[in-house]
């Protein structure tokens, strides 16, 4: 729509609306009466320091004005969350159409091309009726009015009106029209903290102010002037809020007949200033298209699932040098870009498989009772960009998949969980690292002692137990143990490499943290692994800790993952990729890699091993690998608390966690306890890696595993071992730790094959896990005994 001309006010450079050329008469005149006006405000104020003022005034660039960080998916242009304690996106004068320019001029100040930035009938007047004793008045320019926000000047008193003149007349000085009127349009309140006319025409119609975007989403003239007759009272009277609802239509009819009758003005104003001729005004309607009112519009995100992603993505971007001991406000009011590592395909993918109240999930989890939860976390092997995160379906509730620090560094999450059998691709790593063979044989009783970690017959806890028999028992290949979960094998395993091994493997490939039994203490302890001696730190552990009885997060498992997809290469798993503030990059990832020590031969044969789960297979064509892994409840021998499927391909990586909210076994809707890894996490991780792979593009021929190497030439055993992994159960003591009385012992089995477990205790009543981050049922020591 073309801009017509001012009347009369001719344009000094060709462009329509155009300040006029004050001769040098006009503006001495135009000094002498601001002169004036400021004099008698300072005489009837009694305030006589005016320099104060002068030399006081903040520019628009000293301004450090709130502004939205808006958090995006790792295309750069999804958005995911909209952050800040205001909602405001600042947008370039020369990038805005023309629609809220023009209403914002017919609402608030319709002699803004011509004026000084000073309303001098409105100052003579407040000054007059100052000198005589009046009441307190005056009008205010759209320059007086930035000058108000721009200063944080409150309150209606002489003083603030003299420094908002003083502060428009220098702002008008210095900078052209065009410039003051877009600070203004990027500053002014809007209502449901809206600020700036981007966040208002998001918040109220779903629409952009840019020039450049498509038609259909640009805000009409129509719109923009609902929008700025917001402006004279952006929010209800708090005192009054039937009476003096304001402009907001949604709010109440008093204030939808407001909004009507301001818009007719400015309607009025526009065809008075040429921007619409009457014969456009009088075909314009009134929109019927505003918002319900919504208090989180503009601050998307933080309640779904990605949430949580953003909370992790505030606890990095805290520890980087750039935004270290910034304030808590820093980031969400900084207006940042951050960019994160999210591949939405993946992250739709994680969410449709792990959500279990929705009917995208697998049908083995869906629809089941309301205390079961799921976790998944997708990382990119060699990069440990998290492609996927699902903690929970509640971005402000519990993470069940990993923990972060918040704004006061208080550590927040629930995400620790008793791995179980899953653990076991520790000690298998550690084992081919140090030239045990995959098909190197130990024997596999179904019952064992092992005196060196105090697990005999006469100890309290009795000795390592197998109830079920794989086909290769008593003698059993290293892979035909890691297939069937055999816990004397592993146990024994364990012994051989020494706990401090195993751990460090662990630590090495990506599990930074592991949750201890502490004597004394109802809840386990969060022990941090990254950087710490070895030795030192498996004091605080037993032999039980290669059978998966410590906790660890979904989030380290998965990055454990990703080292073996990427052949032994870790790389610190993250959330984000760069952040920028305007044009400028304030932010990158720094990837690198640490390698584990794993030759070719030895990630041959890891990944061999592996592959042979049963579980692990996937039916879209790619090469796949994992293991499964149950935690059982108290004791039962059928009824577990925790299941986990992990693996990945040499493309994508994934961990799975699914148990309960509060500790209690797992029930299906039909009443059955007999929920394991394979039939429990297992679907959620199998759907997840086919439709994540598929989403992804990728060619799966060109991520095949290799063709293993042994140091012997035995053949390759034929038989078919059991699918199902057995259960391991509560962390065993340290050495330091008392053994617990025989009354508070409880064997625990995964289907036929025991291990003993204490009691449980209740689960934390908040996700506040700090300082220790101990989320989940408090665990006694204990040891297991023999069979029941």
């Amino acid at each position: 729509m073309p801009v017509l001309p001012h009347g009369d006010n001719d344009s000094v450079d060709g462009r329509p609306g155009a300040r006029v050329a004050p001769t040098g008469r006009k503006r001495r005149r135009n000094r002498v009466l601001i002169f004036l006006a400021v004099f008698a405000l300072l005489a009837g104020s009694g305030l006589v320091a005016g320099g104060y003022y002068v030399d006081s005034v903040p520019t628009p660039t000293d301004l450090k004005l709130p502004e939205s960080t808006t958090v995006y998916y790792a295309d750069g242009r999804t958005k995911m969350a909209t952050l800040g304690t205001e909602n405001r996106t600042i947008v370039p004068y020369g990038e805005m159409n023309d629609s809220a320019k023009q209403a914002i001029v017919a609402a608030e100040d319709r002699t803004f091309w011509k004026n000084r930035g000073i309303d001098f009938s409105g100052v003579l007047r407040a000054a007059w009726s100052n000198v005589t004793g009046g009441q307190r008045q005056g009008a205010s320019t759209i320059t007086q009015q930035y000058a108000r926000v721009a200063a944080d000047l409150k309150g209606v008193t002489y003083s603030r009106k003299l420094r908002e003149a003083v502060i428009a007349w220098k702002l008008d000085d210095k900078y052209s029209k065009d410039e003051i009127l877009g600070f203004y349009l990027n500053t002014v309140p809007f209502g449901r903290g809206a600020y700036g006319i981007e966040a208002a025409a998001q918040t109220y119609f779903g629409k952009t102010v840019r020039r450049d975007a498509p038609a259909a989403q640009q805000l009409t003239v129509a719109e923009a002037m609902v929008l700025c007759a917001m402006v004279k009272q952006p929010e209800a009277d708090p005192n009054d809020p039937e009476g003096q609802p304001g402009y907001d239509p949604a709010r109440n009819a008093t204030a939808k007949q407001n909004s009507i009758d301001r818009w007719n003005y400015i309607r009025d104003g526009m065809v008075k200033l040429g921007y619409l001729t009457a014969d456009q005004a009088a075909n314009l309607a009134y929109p019927d298209s505003v918002k319900p009112i919504d208090r989180n519009a503009g601050r998307s995100g933080l309640d779904r699932p990605t949430g949580l992603v953003v909370n992790h993505v505030l606890s990095e971007l805290r520890q980087t040098e750039q935004f270290r001991g910034k304030p808590a406000d820093y980031l969400r009011d900084g207006g940042f870009k951050i960019v994160t590592t999210i591949d939405k395909r993946v992250q739709d993918a994680a969410e449709a498989a792990a959500d279990i109240r929705r009917d995208t999930a697998p049908e083995a989890v869906r629809g089941q009772p309301k205390n079961w939860q799921a976790a998944l976390v997708a990382v990119e092997p060699g990069t440990g960009r998290v492609l996927g995160y699902y903690g929970g379906n509640n971005g402000s509730g519990a993470d069940y998949a990993g923990w972060y620090y918040d704004e006061n560094g208080e550590a927040r999450g629930f995400g620790q969980h008793p791995p179980g059998s899953s653990f076991k691709v520790y000690d298998l790593a550690a084992a081919v690292k140090d030239k045990i063979s995959v098909k190197q044989h130990f024997d596999s009783p179904d019952t064992k002692e092992f005196p060196e970690s105090g697990r005999t017959k006469d100890s309290p806890a009795g000795p390592i137990r197998n109830a079920e028999r794989a086909p290769c028992q008593p003698d059993c290949a290293l892979w035909e143990a890691t297939v069937a979960s055999l816990n004397v094998t592993y146990f024994e395993l364990t012994e051989k490499l020494g706990t401090a091994k195993v751990i460090d493997m662990a630590s090495r490939a990506g599990v930074d943290s592991m949750w201890a039994v502490e004597k004394g203490s109802p809840q386990p302890k969060r022990v941090d692994l990254r950087g710490k001696d070895p030795d030192e730190v498996a004091r605080q552990f037993s032999t039980e800790v290669g059978i998966g009885q410590y906790g660890i997060t979904v989030q380290d498992h998965a990055n454990g993952m990703a080292t073996f997809a990427a052949g032994g290469k870790r790389a610190e798993s993250h959330f984000v990729r760069w952040v920028a503030k305007g044009e400028d990059r304030v932010y990158e990832e720094a990837l690198k890699q640490t390698d584990l020590g794993l030759d070719s031969e030895a990630v041959d044969q890891l990944d061999w091993a592996l592959r042979r789960v049963k579980a692990a297979k996937l039916d879209n064509g790619w090469d796949s690998a994992g293991k499964t892994g149950t935690w059982q409840a108290g004791q039962s021998t059928t009824q577990n608390v925790h299941t986990w499927m992990v693996g990945y391909t040499r493309a994508l990586a994934a961990s799975v966690w699914l148990g309960t909210v509060d500790g209690k076994p797992l029930r299906t809707k039909d009443g059955s306890y007999q929920v394991f890894g394979a039939t429990g996490a297992g679907p959620i991780w199998r759907q997840f890696m086919e439709q994540a792979t598929a989403a992804l593009k990728l060619d799966p021929d060109k991520y095949r595993f290799g063709d293993p190497r042994f140091p012997d030439d035995a053949p390759e055993p034929t038989a078919t071992p059991p699918t199902a992994e057995p259960t391991t159960a509560a962390p065993s003591p340290s050495s330091s730790s008392p053994s617990p009385s025989p009354s508070t012992v409880r064997p625990t089995c995964d289907r036929r094959i025991c291990i003993t477990t204490s009691p449980t205790g209740r689960p934390l009543p908040t996700p506040d896990l700090s300082p220790t981050l101990s989320p989940t049922p408090s665990l006694s020591p204990s040891r297991s005994r023999g069979p029941k």
